[in-house]
């Protein structure tokens, strides 16, 4: 089912609805639970696509405001540099959402990092405590437990931003056992009405992008300083397996540049085909 749906009522506290068991997502109950930032959103839901984000791509030129999809399974669901998302329908929680800036590509520049900002202080509220590594992931103790894949595409003088998200709600054993990395469930979201978390996460999100086409990334920055999985600790960044760089962790700065503190300095290392790993 789907639709265009007004998101106009307040998220009431979190910790009142853990009811110990989910209801099934639909547009109605997501837009009835939304606060007013996320009113002119049009929410759908689908049974199972390949990918979320890549339908919404492919839909960007027929879009005429901002469209929230919601997969119960993604077939073909993928994570930074082509990675793919494996999860079993029920697993995990799949969604994109398109959002028009009235600015250029450049605007978008550490979008990545104010979403991994808004989602883990959102999953705060439902028990979730997750810590964040740059530039998007979510982490439960070390694991990876949801990332953010953003693709953009210019619009006129504006530009588009295709935000995909995952989030591991309760990964089988056989599941965890085919990736290659490791990974964490946040069980205490598997037992919360889908529909509430949903239209906390869109309703956060939204007041998130509305600050950011302003701001840009500096209201974000020292938030995501504070959910800083790796702050004063060694860590490495790596391109195509090589190290670049290794030194001690430090955050980010305004414009969402990773420093590190090395033996010849400190350096800011911006996001591209790089990636952060812990050093033991």
């Amino acid at each position: 089912m789907s639709g265009i749906f007004p998101c106009c009522m307040a998220v009431p506290k979190a910790s009142r609805y853990n009811a110990g068991m989910t209801a099934l997502l639909t547009p109605e109950q997501i837009a009835a639970l939304c606060r007013p930032a996320a009113q002119r959103v049009d929410v759908r839901v689908v049974e199972e696509t390949g990918s979320t984000n890549a339908d919404l791509m492919a839909a960007l030129p027929g879009l005429t405001g901002p469209r929230l999809l919601i997969a119960r399974h993604q077939r073909a669901g993928r994570g930074r540099a082509g990675r793919p998302w494996q999860s079993r329908p029920g697993q995990s929680l799949t969604f994109s959402l398109a959002w028009k800036f009235e600015r250029g590509l450049q605007a978008l520049v550490g979008l990545p990092l104010a979403v991994g900002v808004t989602l883990a202080e959102t999953l705060a509220l439902f028990g979730a405590e997750v810590r964040l590594k740059w530039p998007n992931d979510l982490l439960l103790e070390g694991r990876k437990a949801a990332g953010i894949l953003i693709e953009s595409a210019a619009a006129g003088p504006g530009s588009w931003a295709v935000i995909g998200i995952g989030i591991n709600l309760a990964l089988d054993e056989e599941t965890v056992a085919g990736l290659d990395r490791p990974v964490a469930s946040l069980a205490p979201l598997a037992a919360i009405d889908q529909n509430l978390l949903m239209a906390a996460l869109l309703s956060a999100l939204a007041e998130m992008l509305e600050e950011f086409a302003q701001q840009g990334l500096a209201p974000f920055a020292a938030r995501w300083n504070r959910l800083h999985a790796y702050a004063g600790q060694p860590v490495a960044i790596l391109e195509n397996g090589r190290a670049l760089h290794e030194g001690i962790g430090v955050g980010v700065d305004e414009v969402g540049r990773f420093l590190i503190d090395t033996g010849a300095g400190r350096v800011a290392v911006m996001a591209g085909d790089v990636s952060l790993r812990p050093k033991e």
